[in-house]
């Protein structure tokens, strides 16, 4: 008779694709690895990113932000996300509003939608589809390091601008605009 090992923490869902929840466990993992976070190269002027590997087929990324970055309004399309801050601060700005998905170039925004969030070190948070975010490192002194991942791999994101209440749809990039 043969005993089968047990199963690693990930295995029981690596049948299936990796829940919202599935992805936090990781970036916090992750973001714990000082050793990594320590190697990612920092530029003083723009972001810059290591694709990792993640869970289930997940696309993971982990980004340095130089003081006063960030990453404009943005959406991960069909993907579903988490991210954590391993060094430094974030800030993210979001919306509590399901947009419609396609089909719209501008939307007025309803007063109660914005969010704001303080993500120090060790914090971050799991989201859906069509989450519309923007993530800033507001330091004037200090770098930010964050983990990000991804499922299903980002097929696309869409990128607004935003005036007042105006959210604006400007521009869709695909993975072959980010080689």
């Amino acid at each position: 008779m043969s005993v089968s090992p047990s199963p690693a923490p990930f295995a029981a869902s690596a049948l299936s694709a990796p829940t919202e929840a599935d992805l936090l466990a990781f970036v916090r993992r992750t973001a714990a690895d000082a050793e990594l976070i320590d190697s990612l190269p920092l530029d003083p002027e723009g972001r810059t990113w290591v694709r990792l590997e993640g869970p289930g087929g997940s696309e993971a990324w982990l980004i340095g932000w130089p003081p006063g970055t960030g990453t404009g309004w943005h959406d991960h399309a069909e993907s579903v996300g988490a991210f954590l801050t391993a060094a430094g601060e974030l800030k993210e700005y979001s919306l509590a509003a399901r947009l419609p998905t396609d089909g719209w170039k501008t939307l007025e925004l309803t007063e109660d939608v914005d969010r704001e969030r303080r993500l120090p070190a060790g914090k971050g948070r799991a989201f859906g589809r069509h989450h519309v975010h923007e993530v800033l490192n507001e330091s004037t002194e200090r770098h930010a390091i964050s983990v990000h991942a991804y499922y299903p791999p980002l097929p696309r994101i869409r990128r607004y601008s935003r005036t007042g209440p105006l959210l604006r749809l400007e521009q869709v990039e695909r993975p072959e605009d980010w080689q």
